[in-house]
This record gives structure tokens, C-alpha cells and sequence, in this order.
């Protein structure tokens, strides 16, 4: 069963100026991302600065954007680790907190093997016992999730049913695809290929873009499934720019500082991540303004 088809919005985490959650500003961004045509909220991923958020605030987080949502869209709460005890463990206490779904991230730095990271996989899903995504991001990982393994998790673990694929490789993307079948949705992790990865019968997109754009990226996503690919593709070419922005430093930097554009009070990422430089912020809001996210 799907978990979302469409856009989904990896959250940045708004923070204050002594570094603790802005929670006010993350339950004013669920709102306005719901109004805005958003069709899932994923929370305390690498967009929200999960590596750097104590245990506790991360549930808090997942727990506020939960009960802000209230069922309106489902909420994918980021629990994924290298340490398998640990993130079985979050998994159960976001589900516990509201989360409708997990998002999995593969094991980092200690580079686990295909056998590792299906047994690994496999013990998460089954803590979890709510709908889990994976999440395959070689470049900041070390880790790439093979077709093979991803179709296997798809078909012997039930709860296992979509991955976010961020491989960028669009071969291996379609080789997934291929062997994995109906038994795992597909959502593209870049934000530049939404559209040839949705062309290869993905459902959606776990974004960075829609923070900034989510009418714009949803309305993208609804022309891909409904089979316009001609306005999909001419939309996906005419965001590029403001993609190429919002990962031109390290993710969340520039997200976050298209955030605090908007109004959000998001404040700067906690170290090591800084804030984006001046003249990086000068080309983000630059293409916001063309895009039509800024005035």
C-alpha cells in the first residue's frame, strides 16, 4: 500500500537564535505546506538536520508536525542509523508519537554489506511495524542499496514498501524499478530528475524544492501521473536553476536560508554545518524571484 503519491516535503527544522527547535515555525510550516497542495511531510530526514537532533527533540519534532497534520497528509519520520538497535528503537517511538511511516536511511561510515543491510533492514521494519521507506543516498553514505536488495526487501518484508532513490544513477533507478515491480513505490531523492524517474513509473518525489516551491512541485508530480509529460518536463527544466541553488553548498544550508527568505525564522543549521555565504544567498534568492517564490 502507498504511502504517498506525489510530493513530499523533507522538512527542514526551523531553529532559534540559542539553537533549540522553533517549534511555533515548524507547526506554521506544516500548515502552509498543507495548504499548498503538499501530499506528505517527511520530518527529521537529512533536510532536517537529523544527525545533529538528540533523541528526545527528534521525537518531539516528529510528534509536533504529527499532531499539527492530524491525518490531513501522512507524516514520514526520518528513524534510519548505522547503529540497528538504534533505529529500531526510534522507529517505535515515532510510531508511537503519530508517524504514519519510516523513512530508512542507509547505514553510514561502517559501510554494511547487501546480507547486512537486509537483516538490518528486515529488524527495523519489524520494530517499526508501520509502513518503511528506504532511503538510498550513496553520496553521503558510503552505502549504495543494489536493485537486488531493494527488490528483495520490497517482497519478503511487508512493511517495506517504497524507497527514496538518490543514487542519481538512472540506470540502477530503472533497474530497481524493474525488479521490484509493484512491490516497492518509487520516489525520486533528486529534485532534478523527478520527472525521468517518475517517466520509469515512480510515484512521486521526496523533496527539498517543495520546502521553497510545494504547489509548484506537487503540480509537476500531478502532470507526471497523469501522464503530461510534456508540461512535467518543460516545469522540471524551469526549476533547475533553483535547484542547482538549494544544493550548491552542503543540504539543508541553502534550504535553510530560502526558509528564513520566506519568513520562517528557520535560523542557521547547527554545526558543522554554517550559514550560506553571502553570495550564495544572493544567486538563491535570485532564482526564487524568477521561480515565483519570492516577490
Amino acid at each position: 500500500m502507498s504511502v504517498f503519491t506525489g510530493a513530499g516535503s523533507a522538512m527542514t527544522t526551523p531553529m532559534n537564535a540559542d539553537g533549540s527547535i522553533n517549534f511555533d515555525a515548524l507547526e506554521k510550516m506544516t500548515d502552509d505546506q498543507i495548504a499548498e497542495g503538499i501530499d506528505a511531510l517527511i520530518v527529521c530526514g537529512t533536510s532536517g538536520e537529523a544527525p545533529t537532533l538528540e533523541d528526545d527533540e527528534h521525537i518531539e519534532a516528529i510528534a509536533v508536525v504529527a499532531a499539527r497534520a492530524a491525518g490531513r497528509v501522512p507524516v514520514i519520520a526520518g528513524t534510519g542509523s548505522n547503529n540497528t538497535a538504534h533505529a529500531c528503537m526510534m522507529s517505535e517511538r515515532a510510531r508511537n508519537v503519530g508517524a504514519d511511516a519510516c523513512l530508512l536511511v542507509a547505514p553510514y561510515y561502517n559501510k554494511a554489506t547487501q546480507a547486512g543491510l537486509i537483516e538490518s533492514f528486515s529488524k527495523i521494519a519489524d520494530a517499526a511495524e508501520i509502513p518503511c521507506i528506504l532511503y538510498n543516498v550513496p553520496s553521503r553514505t558510503s552505502t549504495n542499496i543494489l536493485p537486488e536488495t531493494a527488490a528483495y526487501l520490497g517482497k519478503h518484508c511487508e512493511n517495506i514498501v517504497g524507497i527514496k532513490e538518490a543514487s542519481g544513477d538512472i540506470s540502477q533507478i530503472a533497474k530497481c524499478k524493474e525488479l521490484a515491480g509493484d512491490d516497492l513505490d518509487l520516489y525520486s531523492g533528486n529534485d532534478d530528475q523527478i520527472v525521468p524517474v517518475m517517466a520509469l513509473g515512480g510515484a512521486g518525489v521526496i523533496s527539498v524544492l517543495s520546502n521553497v516551491a510545494p504547489r509548484y512541485t506537487h503540480d509537476l508530480t500531478m502532470a507526471c501521473l497523469n501522464g503530461d509529460y510534456k508540461k512535467a518536463a518543460q516545469m522540471q527544466l524551469k526549476c533547475l536553476e533553483l535547484v542547482r541553488c538549494l544544493f550548491c553548498e552542503v543540504n539543508p544550508i541553502p534550504v535553510k536560508a530560502a526558509m528564513n527568505m520566506l519568513g520562517y525564522d528557520a535560523g542557521i543549521p547547527r554545526l558543522p554545518l554554517t550559514e550560506m555565504t553571502p553570495e550564495n544567498q544572493e544567486r538563491l534568492k535570485k532564482a526564487m524571484i524568477e521561480l515565483g517564490c519570492l516577490s
